[in-house]
């Protein structure tokens, strides 16, 4: 068995440049890391281009033997363990991360779906993988983001995604205020969170809605809410005015969930 152990090798330069979304555009590939994720990938038949191991954590029995099986089917490469940590952004890594070939970049949305969530300029790759978790967790298969939104595909993202990354698409919005304008064009209405307005999330049903989630610092563009159909807010008894992008989002998500559970009522 071959031991990789120089950082001049070119895969390991290839895995330490896909930290930077250009590369990552350019190679169509991006990096995951952890036994979960790569049990997660396995099961939901992503393509994994090549399995990066740390020769010490396979030697310690720190991966499962379950897992190792499976990954033998794929193309395994062995790297030292210095050489791992050198890559490695986690700060107790488990030894193992894979090469993840994109899935195709075809933008069309699916109109069969009752709930679309789209954000506007969300920064925080924590805010944005948990969204993504979030949208997972209630069934979407669909998010649609702007083009100034974090990059999906970033290592913490992921990280934050749990798997989530493999089941939903993300569809990158060049025009996100013209791309809801066309969305409107399918019966849909445009929701977004304003603290200008006394109308709460629990107001209004979330049939054939869109709900915008806007940036951390300033929320939902101007443009976007002049376009909204409602403007809502997460009712709040203490004295903080604001909730953070994936918190909020995780409140109206479920405020669905909830309303789905028994029938729609007409909107007053």
């Amino acid at each position: 068995m071959q031991v990789i152990s120089s950082k001049e090798n070119e895969l390991i330069k290839h895995i330490k440049k896909l930290k930077d979304k250009k590369e990552r555009d350019i190679s169509n590939e991006y990096v995951i890391e952890g036994i979960k994720l790569i049990q997660e990938a396995i099961q939901e038949k992503v393509k994994i281009k090549q399995i990066i191991i740390c020769e010490e954590c396979e030697k310690a029995e720190s991966i499962p033997k379950e897992l190792m099986y499976e990954i033998a089917k794929y193309e395994c490469i062995y790297i030292n363990k210095k050489l791992y940590n050198y890559l490695t952004e986690v700060k107790t890594p488990q030894g193992i991360l894979a090469i993840i070939e994109k899935e195709s970049s075809e933008n069309n949305i699916d109109y069969k779906q009752e709930i679309i969530v789209a954000l506007d300029g969300i920064q925080d790759p924590g805010n944005l993988g948990t969204i993504l978790r979030t949208v997972d967790s209630i069934g979407l298969t669909q998010i649609l983001v702007s083009k100034d939104t974090a990059d999906s595909y970033n290592p913490k993202v992921v990280r934050s995604t749990m798997g989530a990354i493999f089941r939903v698409k993300v569809i990158e919005c060049e025009d996100l205020e013209k791309t809801l304008k066309e969305i409107k064009k399918h019966k849909f209405e445009i929701v977004v969170t304003s603290l200008q307005t006394k109308n709460s999330i629990y107001d209004i049903n979330y049939n054939k809605k869109v709900v915008v989630i806007g940036n951390e610092a300033n929320g939902v563009q101007k443009s976007i809410q002049n376009l909204a159909d409602k403007k809502v807010k997460i009712p709040m008894l203490g004295k903080t005015e604001s909730l953070n992008a994936s918190v909020a989002t995780g409140i109206i998500l479920y405020e669905y969930v909830r309303q789905r559970g028994r029938s729609f009522n007409p909107e007053n």
